[in-house]
């Protein structure tokens, strides 16, 4: 795969995934926080703000995998 379409490719990966783990986070909050104490959401926001890096780990590693040699 050539090297700028890969950076194309994981570009829209890392936007994408930012959108909809905000999203689902989101909802989740919403619907389950709804009367939880100040501790409860500062833990939630603090966990859910961190957790999205792990996916965005591996779509950056992706990224950095050098290209196979071709024979």
């Amino acid at each position: 795969m050539p090297v700028r379409l890969k950076k194309l490719i994981g570009a829209f990966l890392l936007v994408a995934l930012v959108i909809i783990y905000a999203l689902v986070a989101s909802v989740f909050a919403v619907a389950r926080l709804s009367e939880s104490g100040p501790w409860v959401h500062f833990l939630f926001f603090l966990l859910s703000g961190l957790l999205w890096v792990l996916p965005a780990m591996g779509i950056i590693k992706w990224l950095m995998l050098e290209p196979k040699a071709k024979r």
